[in-house]
């Protein structure tokens, strides 16, 4: 039997080996931490709990060390979220080589959608951890089940130890994944007011029109590529517009709307339709088309805009043709006889634009087009409305380029097109009137044959504008063959052209214009 003398020197000597092993197991985890990466650390310990568990689970039982969430398909009487998105999502990760697949295509997608079978499951990898996705579906039992709809649900097994990073960071980037991909897949809707129709397919019910609004698909293949305008303002308005939506935080921060303005101007024909339609494929929002003439106050203007949804374009063509748009001083003599509430004024639509209502939503462009910028009443023009003026001009040599390119398909040089491009320098032609001259034959050659004979048209035209009234007189009487053509009829001919050259001396000097109400 041992002494007492001996019992506590065996259990000193437990004690400081218990100590050191003690000291060098802190140390060995310490270096671990700091050395192994974290997804090389989750590897071995998922690793040891499944030898554990299968060594162990022979005398103990099974011990699990996982987790699993239910991600049921309803959330009470609407639609989980989660569900809608794991569904979209999980497109992405689905093994080409699996055996049993669904395949889905609704009249309004435009590619056939791959999902689950039942009791089919998905392994994802998320920041080196591996999680498992399975799509379970629960049919109605016989008889009892009729009243019953049949209930589908996603489970989503982990390790316990990840619980913290999969609800804290991988189910929110589930939603943003998912919410990216339905951006990319959406079809751009054209909403306009009264439409008898409504093509509206989105889940949450597109635009909270209330009757004031109808849609269709906006299938306009226009493209920024193809656009005939100058490259550098082309670019321009694109970095505008990415600067634009990545600055939600900025806007907010700065105590301004999340909205930008532009004013599109220049002659008929220059592309400001379609530089609308191409903004709105570039960033997939909805366009609303609005006729002011067709408001008549602005209590009915602030109830129609407000029926727009986020990440839209509001357009408001030729605003230079809406009388009450551009005679603001109007509104101040008349506002003691009239309401403003009882008819539109420029006020009523400056308020929307940037007052107390344009916080009423997010992420919007507001964008008027004009032929004539001078008309507009300045106070529509000023910068946080119209944010930035985007001129629509003539035809230039690069602008050609890309119509060739569009119409014919010619990227290379062609022998007409020096003279082409010469020529319109010298004129002012719309990219509409070549584009028009373009589509006129399928032959290259004869299609730009046409193109140069329009332009030296044009260049005569623009000669003969050019020269000085006694000169005209002079080409009339040079152009007009004698033969067939009594003396009488040029003399008629040479006052009309000199009583229109008076007109135009007068409208140009501001004399007989008429004044716009």
């Amino acid at each position: 039997m041992q002494s007492f003398g001996e019992m506590q020197s065996m259990a000193t000597n437990i004690f400081s080996a218990y100590a050191s092993v003690a000291a060098s197991m802190m140390l060995y985890r310490s270096m671990v931490n700091d050395i192994i990466p974290e997804p090389v650390k989750a590897f071995f310990y998922s690793t040891f709990n499944r030898f554990f568990e299968s060594f162990f689970g022979r005398f103990f039982g099974k011990l699990s060390t996982h987790m699993t969430v239910v991600v049921d398909e309803q959330n009470g009487f609407t639609r989980n979220q989660i569900y809608d998105a794991a569904e979209i999502y999980l497109r992405t990760i689905i093994n080409p080589d699996a055996e049993r697949l669904k395949a889905n295509k609704s009249t309004k997608q435009k590619n056939i959608s791959l999902s689950m079978e039942k009791g089919q499951e998905l392994i994802d990898s998320y920041k080196g951890y591996q999680l498992k996705w399975q799509f379970i579906l629960v049919e109605p039992d016989g008889d009892k089940g009729r009243f019953q709809s049949e209930k589908r649900y996603f489970e989503l097994t982990f390790d316990k130890q990840n619980k913290d990073t999969v609800l804290n960071d991988y189910l929110p980037f589930v939603l943003s994944k998912a919410k990216e991909m339905k951006e990319n897949e959406r079809t751009v809707k054209l909403y306009t007011r009264d439409c008898p129709f409504d093509d509206n397919d989105d889940d949450d019910g597109g635009g909270k029109g209330g009757g004031y609004w109808g849609c269709v698909n906006l299938d306009h293949p226009v493209t920024f590529d193809k656009l005939a305008m100058d490259p550098n303002l082309k670019r321009s308005i694109i970095e505008d517009l990415d600067r634009f939506v990545r600055r939600k935080d900025y806007y907010r921060k700065v105590g301004k709307a999340w909205k930008r303005g532009y004013l599109l101007y220049g002659p008929p024909g220059t592309g400001k339709s379609s530089l609308i339609a191409a903004i709105a494929n570039y960033l997939r929002f909805d366009v609303y088309d609005l006729e002011l003439t067709s408001v008549y106050s602005n209590s009915e203007l602030r109830r129609i805009l407000l029926c727009t949804n986020n990440k839209s374009i509001l357009v408001i063509e030729d605003i230079d043709c809406s009388g009450q748009m551009h005679d603001r001083e109007r509104d101040t003599e008349s506002a003691h006889e009239d309401s403003s509430n009882t008819r539109l004024t420029l006020s009523g639509l400056l308020n929307f634009i940037d007052g107390l209502w344009s916080t009423c939503g997010d992420e919007r462009i507001i964008i008027f087009t004009t032929n004539h910028k001078e008309k507009l009443d300045p106070a529509l023009l000023r910068p946080g409305r119209m944010d930035m003026h985007i001129h629509m001009g003539y035809c230039t040599p690069e602008g050609f380029d890309v119509l060739a390119s569009n119409y014919l398909g010619i990227n290379d040089h062609h022998r007409l097109f020096p003279e082409i491009k010469r020529l319109i320098r010298e004129v002012e032609i719309s990219p509409a009137e070549i584009a028009e001259h373009l589509m006129r034959s399928e032959d290259v050659d004869l299609a730009l044959e046409g193109v140069v004979d329009l332009l030296k048209q044009k260049e005569e035209e623009k000669k003969k504008n050019e020269m000085p009234n006694d000169q005209k007189m002079s080409y009339v009487e040079e152009h007009i063959s004698d033969e067939g053509v009594d003396q009488g009829k040029k003399r008629k001919f040479g006052r009309f052209v000199r009583d229109l050259t008076k007109f135009r001396r007068r409208s140009s000097s501001g004399i007989g214009k008429r004044k716009m109400l």
